[in-house]
Order: structure tokens, then sequence, then C-alpha cells
């Protein structure tokens, strides 16, 4: 658990501090997830800017020129964010229910697939692994759940980004899976104390070769730990700054 020795550090060191206003709280959280909802949007091929993104989540502005598909996924993941946050506050299991109603606020412009498991099967373009068939798909989500919810020695941020591999392995939904899959790994962080990563656009290859990585070296998930090790070090520095800044402890 070595490796995890300064992540450890930095989060008791956060802890420790006079926690932020209500007030200085809401602004990072609302500037987290124009950021958070712009970057997990256009991974998936959302065409809007990230200051289109603000527009849409805060004015309701719609920006013309700009299909209603990626207004309604903005709005749908600004949703579904704030279900999440909710889920946090009152530490719910993770469960297929909890799976089923995230997918159902991110997939605003789909009525008849929200929460629904896929029933065709499908291929990940790129990847190297070939998603289960669809009568496999509920019977692979209970075992998941159930393996994820067993006592283990794995640290969290191992637990949570193996999760993630193996969810977007399973890819249950028809479409949707990568949205809810980034916002299930933050559920699970912010469940233990830990701040949610927001997954650059610009980082996606990497964040691609993580998958690859997995699937061809053995389900090996080390390369995705050391990715949401990274952003959950840069994360809890720039909270650890931001706390130290309105603590006057510089």
């Amino acid at each position: 658990m070595e490796h995890f020795a300064k992540i450890d550090e930095l989060l008791i060191k956060l802890n420790s501090y006079r926690p932020l206003t209500e007030g200085e709280l809401q602004r990072i959280r609302e500037e987290f997830l124009i950021s958070f909802t712009y970057n997990s949007n256009a991974i998936e091929g959302n065409t809007l800017t990230l200051q289109e993104t603000a527009l849409v989540i805060k004015e309701g502005i719609t920006i013309d020129k700009k299909p209603l598909k990626d207004h309604l996924e903005a709005v749908g993941h600004k949703e579904a964010w704030h279900y999440v946050e909710e889920l946090v506050k009152q530490k719910d299991q993770m469960s297929e229910k909890v799976i089923k109603e995230i997918h159902s606020l991110v997939l605003m412009d789909k009525r008849e697939d929200r929460g629904v498991y896929r029933r065709v099967p499908v291929t990940i373009m790129g990847a190297t692994n070939t998603p289960p068939q669809p009568y496999q798909v509920p019977l692979q989500m209970e075992q998941l759940i159930l393996r994820y919810q067993q006592p283990t020695q794995l640290h969290t941020l191992e637990r949570v980004a193996l999760f993630h591999l193996e969810f977007e392995a399973i890819h249950p939904f028809i479409d949707g899976n990568g949205r809810t899959g980034r916002l299930l790994l933050n559920t699970e962080l912010m469940k233990e104390g830990y701040p949610p990563i927001d997954i650059k656009f610009s980082d996606r290859k990497r964040y691609y070769d993580c998958f690859k990585s997995y699937h061809s070296d053995g389900n090996n998930p080390l390369e995705m730990v050391s990715l949401v090790k990274e952003y959950v070090e840069e994360e809890l520095t720039r909270y650890l700054e931001l706390i130290m800044m309105a603590n006057n402890d510089f």
C-alpha cells in the first residue's frame, strides 16, 4: 500500500482544516460540475465547448446550430450529478438500482433506453475486448456488484478503478456507459472522502489505453489505477491550496 501513502497523507491533512463555508463549497462544486460535464460528454462525442456547456447548465440557454442531443446530454449529466451528490450524502450502497437511476438521468435524450440493460450485442470501436452477449449482462452485473461489496485488502483507489474497468467491459447499456461509469467512479470516491475527478477530454487517448492495457495484460488494472491516482492527487492538492488560502495558512 506504500504507493498510496502520499494520497492518504494529503487526505488527512485536508480533513484537519476547518471546512470551507457552504458558499465557498457551492462555488467549487459549480465549477467542477461544468468542467466534468464538458469533459465527460466531449469524450463521448458531444460538440458543446466548455463555455457553451456552462451556458446550457447555468442559464438554460440554447446554443445556435448545436444539436438538441448535445443540449440534452449536458442537462442530463447535470441532473445525474445532483443525484450522485444525494447518494453520497445518504451513503447509499452501490446497487443495480442506483446504476440504472444514474443511467436514466444521463440518457435524457433516449427515453426508451433509459435504465434498461441492452438487448442487442455490441462492439466497442478500437477495443481489445468484446462485451458479453445481452443475455449474459444481468448476471454479470449482479456478480460485479457482489464482488465490489466483498471485503478486500485493496486500497479505495484500486477498488474504484477496477470497478470502472469491469463495468465498461460489460457495457451494460446500449448508450451512455462511459458517462454513467465516470459518475459511478466519482460516487464511490466521494463516499470514501476523496474529491471527485474530472478525466479530461484532452487525456482521452491515455484513458482509452487504460482499457486496452487491462484487457491485453491479463486484466491488470495498473494503468487505470495510476490514472485515477494522478487525478485524485491533483484534486487533493488543489483543494488543500484553496482551503489553506481560506484559512490564511500559507
